[in-house]
């Protein structure tokens, strides 16, 4: 453990969170944009000019921190409040510039998360409300190598990887607090350990090709589990430290497609999908042919033979704010589908609205209204029924988790944000109920609703 932890504070001391699309690049001075960096003297922005020393050889780094308090008021679980933070720190070097091995880059990450789960503790649903939410640790997140090729038409990135820094994502679910806007609750739920995602990143290959300058194909393999041993019960507490680095086991690929169009405004369309070829348990069958949830059930489900998932994500620019090139009101949604054999969740759809812009005095203030459902499979819903006829009772299967979102962050100074946050859950969980219930018809888990602040200080 000892050793584990001394590998991450190594590769935070290389003054170490992948920046997520242009958010995060460096000016030249090597303060990120944006950053705290902007708004405080020279001798505090830059300690002994180090930084923009660093950053002529090729070396960038950043610190963000993400801290938020989170209550229910209603519903739920409990009502309750929780605290919960994350400090992230990364570093980004050309290496073209500091040794001299043209188009290769190297990337590091690392988090301390530390706090309570409001959605474990008080809400009780399938999506987390937070995107920070995770065991308490100190972890290495995202290392690898990218090597650009033919004028960087062609990339190839290998290492630890994460697919949600790249895959499935949409541009306007960056304006929310609830994690299923990043990495959806269908992907966390149908892979492994939740998938190589936020906070377990993978061992992995990444090809990207960009033929035009419109059209963006990728394809990644990654170790189908994110840590040992495989079926561990929590894989954040087996892989606490995020340096098990696991190999041999069955593949995840993923792809996709990415083109960018204008059609008087601009916009984006994804398509793509993942295959893992590893074995699945069937939902609601056992391997006799019985119903699981029968009294005369062996116990030991179907076995199934790989999963995968199909994607299309949609983000239009339905506006333009006068002067400016990508500010306005956007449009954004995705739909993912799997098997329902094999699945907790078959079908998620996600949409929404964000204002950006559009306030005289605030530009960088966006406003967002999103809204996300996860339709619970149908052999989910038999496995169900068939425990309801067994126990010999009326209660209700699982259906459907919906939520709404609206949230507003509010730029304080560059790099240094507030966002005031209210979500509202419909059948969290799905809306079933306990099982071991002693009345006769249990009613639907309570819908939920969720007040949250966060603040995020980028240095």
């Amino acid at each position: 453990m000892t050793v584990r932890i001394a590998l991450i504070a190594a590769l935070a001391a290389l003054l170490p969170l992948s920046a997520m699309g242009e958010e995060g690049a460096s000016k030249g001075d090597g303060v990120p944009d944006p950053s705290i960096a902007t708004s405080l003297p020279p001798r505090l922005a830059d300690p002994g000019g180090h930084r923009a020393a660093l950053a002529k050889r090729g070396v960038t780094y950043g610190l963000n921190y993400i801290g938020e308090v989170i209550g229910v008021p209603s519903g739920g679980v409990k009502r309750g409040s929780q605290y919960d933070g994350r400090l992230e720190a990364y570093t980004d070097v050309d290496l073209e510039k500091l040794v001299g091995l043209r188009g290769l880059t190297f990337h590091a990450s690392a988090f301390q998360i530390h706090g309570t789960s409001v959605t474990a503790r008080n809400v009780g649903s399938i999506a987390p409300v937070s995107f920070i939410e995770a065991t308490p640790a100190t972890r290495l997140f995202e290392v690898w190598l990218e090597q650009s090729l033919f004028d960087g038409k062609v990339s190839v990135r290998a290492g630890q990887l994460a697919a949600d820094s790249e895959f499935l994502t949409s541009e306007g679910g960056g304006a929310f607090i609830n994690g299923t806007f990043g990495w959806p609750t269908i992907a966390a739920s149908s892979l492994p350990d939740g998938g190589p995602a936020y906070p377990l990143a993978a061992p992995g290959v990444r090809v990207k090709v960009k033929p035009t300058d419109r059209l963006t194909l990728m394809a990644a393999v990654f170790n189908g589990q994110v840590a040992r041993p495989s079926g561990c019960d929590d894989p954040q507490r087996c892989n606490r430290h995020g340096t098990d680095f696991p190999l041999g086991d069955p593949v995840l690929l993923m792809v996709e497609g990415t083109y960018k169009f204008n059609i008087s405004l601009p916009g984006t369309v994804k398509l793509g999908g993942w295959h893992h070829d590893g074995n699945f348990d069937h939902v609601r069958t056992d391997d006799t042919g019985m119903a699981l949830a029968s009294g005369g059930s062996s116990g030991v489900a179907r076995v199934l033979s790989g999963n995968h998932g199909l994607y299309g994500v949609v983000d239009q620019l339905l506006y333009r704010a006068p002067g400016t090139e990508d500010k306005g009101t956007g449009l954004f949604a995705r739909v993912v589908g799997t098997p329902d054999d094999r699945n907790l969740i078959d079908l998620y759809l996600e949409g929404g609205l964000t204002f950006s812009g559009l306030i005289r005095g605030r530009p960088d203030d966006v406003f967002g209204i999103g809204v996300a459902y996860s339709r619970i499979s149908s052999g989910t819903r038999g496995f169900d029924k068939d425990r309801n006829a067994d126990a010999g009772i009326g209660a209700a299967t699982r259906d459907y988790e919906a939520l709404l979102e609206i949230s507003y962050t509010a730029q304080i100074v560059p790099g240094w944000t507030l966002q005031p946050d209210f979500q509202y859950f419909w059948h969290p969980g799905g809306g079933g109920v306990d099982p071991d219930d002693d009345a006769t018809a249990p009613a639907r888990a309570r819908d939920v609703a969720v007040l949250g602040l966060r603040t995020t200080i980028k240095y």
